[in-house]
């Protein structure tokens, strides 16, 4: 049997149709899931949060949200699909949420991260979150310390640039191959796809979008890497 062809991730807003796909990620990726209700709450009555899923096709293999705070956006939520890890989807979702963050007049992005996770603290690295303080026992699950990690402002010129090298990056990898089981091929060789979606898990904080700890540059029109498109958000 042969692989079948590449495939294109597109990355748009969450609809509340979406949310059955999501809770699976939800709760393959987390310890403490949010509630079931805890979505459609955001999506339908809270104006501040903003929430996207990567697609392929009809398949839902990750999603992320923040919210908007004035000046500043606070992510809130980032997981992929199991199966889909170490296919650099985290990285395009991270890029959509700063591109939506500076549309939408943020000078700022910040998160929450647990120090065990290595992974997710080399992808905010990256992409220029640095750590500015610690909320003790901040994770409900086993009171893990959360590292606070703050990006330098959003339109300055050194993000502005560090931004577009890493977009180039990303447009410039390889289409992700199917198996013939419809899977990813596995690109675990890849290192810079495994740091990538290694923050699958991260970052969040006790008690859901409904209860967060703190209240690309470029438009937010489409772009088409080589196997990624973004609706307008």
């Amino acid at each position: 049997m042969v692989a079948r062809p590449p495939v294109m991730i597109v990355v748009d807003r969450m609809k509340v149709e979406d949310l059955p796909a999501v809770h699976v990620i939800e709760r393959e990726s987390f310890r403490t899931p949010w509630p079931a209700h805890a979505y459609r709450q955001e999506l339908e009555n809270n104006r501040l949060a903003h929430y996207i899923v990567a697609r392929c096709g009809d398949e839902i293999v990750g999603f992320a949200g923040m919210w908007l705070l004035v000046d500043e956006a606070h992510v809130t939520t980032f997981a992929t699909r199991q199966a889909w890890r170490r296919q650099g989807i985290g990285e395009r979702l991270l890029l959509a949420l700063l591109d939506l963050a500076v549309a939408r007049g943020a000078h700022e992005a910040t998160l929450e991260v647990r120090p065990s996770n290595t992974a997710a603290r080399r992808l905010y690295g990256k992409y220029g979150f640095k750590v500015v303080g610690t909320r003790p026992r901040y994770y409900s699950d086993n009171n893990e310390d959360a590292l606070i990690m703050t990006t330098p402002e959003l339109e300055g010129r050194p993000m502005m640039e560090r931004i577009a090298e890493l977009r180039a990056a990303v447009a410039a990898r390889p289409d992700i191959e199917l198996a013939p089981d419809g899977s990813p091929m596995d690109r675990s060789a890849d290192a810079e796809s495994s740091a990538a979606d290694g923050a699958s898990n991260e970052p969040r904080g006790p008690g859901g979008p409904s209860a967060p700890s703190t209240p690309e540059t470029g438009s937010p029109g489409v772009i088409r890497p080589s196997n990624v498109t973004r609706r307008p958000l």
